[in-house]
């Protein structure tokens, strides 16, 4: 069986840069994903994720690429008991997607005349893997809030409803 793979395209009314910021600095990140994602952005640096008064650090938690403005590549976060509790995870679920081999997340950025084309691929999973369920159900509407918010400075605000349902459902 082959390994699954999440693959995402969007185009959104915005530059490189705009859009490079928007994917990795904090205020950008909080404001359309709820979520805020701190690193120094090069290749090897950490990653720290604070959510919802939950932060989630561990020492794989890392950029994997970094080309600003091209190219984001990085590991994808731990699932803590916190982080669990947050989203209101089962315990079974929390065991089965904790017990699952980290993945990866890279956003390509192509410039296209007055917009920018974002690929986003999310890898590296088993083959019958609940996390590419999960994350198959949350990045469409997280990256529909970024885009609103790009182009309108207005996150979608049902975004965080919608994804912590798609992750409370084991598949």
């Amino acid at each position: 069986m082959d390994k699954p793979v999440f693959v995402y395209i969007t185009y959104i009314r915005t530059t490189p840069d705009l859009l490079w910021r928007a994917l990795t600095e904090p205020t950008f990140t909080k404001q359309w994903w709820n979520t805020e994602l701190i690193s120094q952005w090069s290749e090897g640096s950490p990653i720290t994720w604070e959510t919802g008064g939950v932060t989630i650090a561990h020492p794989d938690q890392v950029v994997l690429e970094s080309d600003p403005g091209r190219k984001l590549s990085y590991a994808w976060h731990t699932f803590t008991p916190e982080i669990g509790q947050l989203h209101g995870f089962s315990d079974e679920l929390l065991r089965v997607i904790s017990s699952e081999p980290r993945s990866r997340a890279t956003f390509e950025i192509e410039p296209i005349g007055e917009m920018v084309k974002l690929t986003v691929t999310h890898d590296r999973f088993e083959p019958g893997s609940t996390v590419v369920t999960m994350i198959s159900q949350g990045w469409p509407q997280l990256l529909s809030s970024l885009k609103s918010f790009l182009e309108t400075g207005e996150p979608l605000s049902a975004h965080t409803d919608a994804a912590r349902q798609a992750r409370q459902r084991p598949r």
